[in-house]
């Protein structure tokens, strides 16, 4: 019987470094001795990355109910064919967003009942958790100016209000619950990598190698 798996999840408001810290902790696993399978949402699989693109696209007027039940459905395919398989094979899943965004970006940024995306999230999932959350703290305001100072694209989501980003930036300093570990959003990469690592070896150490 194969080892319990680990599913990570690295959650923040839009240019709080998620990507970046993703990438280098996925690297520092593999150095460990696993090679995480690394997703995103949405996407993942070939329906969730049309979703994706969909809920992205700055021309697109997606009305909130429509906006939630389109990352349920993508979130409903990548649970069913990518994560409960890895992780019943033992291996680690490092993913780029779960349910977390979907309880800030659609309740707090968008006012739908808790409820209502509560029971939405246990369904696209079949109750599946994260072993560990690590959500990168933001100050309002930050995130949008790296993302101007990188001269990035921006997305349906990027061009949402400030008073929205406000919002979103204040709903992730204030998430509390089991497996929820919050990193400085504003370190460097290196400190939240080195934050990220201790976080991850602490909650599993039987699964790295040693250095």
């Amino acid at each position: 019987m194969a080892d319990p798996g680990l599913f990570v999840v690295v959650e923040g408001p839009e240019g709080s470094g998620k990507s970046t810290l993703i990438r280098a902790l996925a690297a520092r696993m593999a150095a460990a001795g696993r090679v995480p399978v690394v997703v995103r949402e949405p996407g993942g699989t070939a329906l969730a990355e049309a979703v994706r693109q969909a809920l992205l696209d700055a021309d697109h007027s997606v009305a909130p109910v429509a906006e939630l039940f389109l990352f349920l459905a993508a979130r409903a395919d990548l649970t069913a064919q990518v994560l409960r398989p890895a992780l019943a094979d033992g291996q680690v899943v490092l993913a780029d967003r779960f349910t977390l965004s979907t309880e800030v970006y659609q309740v707090v940024g968008r006012g739908l009942d808790k409820a209502l995306v509560a029971a939405g999230n246990a369904a696209a999932t079949d109750g599946l958790r994260p072993d560990i959350t690590l959500v990168l703290d933001l100050p309002p305001g930050v995130g949008r100016e790296r993302q101007e100072a990188a001269g990035k694209t921006l997305d349906r989501l990027d061009r949402e209000s400030v008073e929205f980003h406000e919002r979103i930036c204040r709903a992730y300093v204030g998430i509390t619950g089991p497996g929820i570990v919050h990193l400085d959003g504003t370190g460097s990469p290196e400190q939240l990598l080195e934050a990220a690592w201790t976080a991850v070896r602490t909650a599993r150490p039987d699964l790295w190698r040693q250095s």
